[in-house]
């Protein structure tokens, strides 16, 4: 937790410019996806298959890679020039609206989901479910959609479905609300 406080875990936005793109945003999605992943569980009357304790470790860390890594942050606020004008030769620079954040040109590209697996190793031990559930957590939408047919765990599928109801359907509601 230490860690996820210095890295920025706790405020950094969850995406850049869809779901949570806010301060603070990736932790809310994170809590979000771990109570949808408890609904589920629950509601597939499955426990026995999917261990509570690794439904915790793969919904609350399944992004930790947003955070960024190596003192830098993932996303960065996404600052749009003014348009100068006679009477502002020089305006401020301003945040979009449109996509308020951009990936950080600092920090070299590596897939979240990588970054999720290496950060969160440091610190505990994961077990390959929950590496590949983490690794695997974007389905179809996510690098590794071809690796995934035929070889989906039930931790998995329950990681999945809740970081795409969450992120479609229950950020959506707050948004709309």
């Amino acid at each position: 937790v230490e860690h996820m406080e210095e890295g920025g875990f706790f405020t950094a936005p969850c995406s850049t410019r869809y779901h949570l793109s806010k301060e603070g945003g990736l932790a809310e999605h994170s809590l979000n996806v771990y109570e949808n992943a408890l609904r589920i569980s629950g509601g597939l009357g499955r426990p026995e298959e999917v261990l509570r304790d690794s439904l915790i470790i793969v919904s609350l860390l399944h992004d930790l890679g947003k955070m960024g890594q190596f003192g830098k942050e993932n996303y960065v606020p996404n600052m749009l020039k003014g348009r100068a004008t006679k009477v502002n030769p020089d305006p401020e620079p301003k945040q979009s609206e449109a996509q308020p954040y951009k990936s950080n040109p600092d920090l070299l590209y590596v897939d979240h989901e990588v970054k999720s697996i290496a950060i969160a190793s440091r610190f505990i031990e994961l077990t390959e479910e929950e590496q590949l559930a983490i690794l695997w957590h974007n389905g179809l939408y996510g690098p590794f959609k071809y690796e995934i047919q035929g070889n989906e765990t039930p931790l998995y599928m329950i990681l999945h479905f809740a970081d795409l109801w969450s992120a479609r359907v229950t950020e959506e509601e707050e948004i709309n609300e």
